[in-house]
């Protein structure tokens, strides 16, 4: 079986580093952009099997970008997983209407974070 694929898009540089480092101990192949533009760039040739979505990105929200990837039929297979300090109940049905695949928040668990996205990984996989 291929190295899973994960693209993060979060726009807190120390995020992205401490993320990044946890899957990629774990064996998981990692691309991490700072903004929903470097993102569309990446997925096209990246082609991750799960995006970990930032809510609040500097140009476009995570949550449009979301609605954009699930829209289009050829990355519409990626699980995209939010990965916000929104914790309201509110903001959470917002995240899966967007299109949102799950949700994780932060600051993270880092026991069991590695364990969420394998979840996750294998959840997307068993559905296609």
């Amino acid at each position: 079986m291929n190295m899973p694929r994960v693209l993060i898009v979060d726009d807190n540089l120390m995020n992205l580093e401490l993320v990044s480092f946890l899957l990629q101990a774990d064996g998981i192949e990692v691309v991490s952009v700072p903004d929903a533009h470097s993102a569309l760039r990446d997925i096209r040739t990246f082609q991750p099997e799960l995006i970990l979505m930032d809510i609040q990105l500097p140009d476009i929200d995570g949550l449009t970008l979301t609605r954009q990837i699930k829209a289009d039929p050829s990355t519409r297979h990626m699980a995209v997983v939010a990965f916000t300090a929104y914790a309201m109940k509110d903001d959470k049905a917002r995240m899966l209407e967007a299109g949102c695949d799950g949700y994780i928040a932060k600051p993270i668990e880092i026991g069991s974070f590695t364990t969420t996205i394998r979840n996750h990984l294998a959840k997307n996989r068993s559905q296609l």
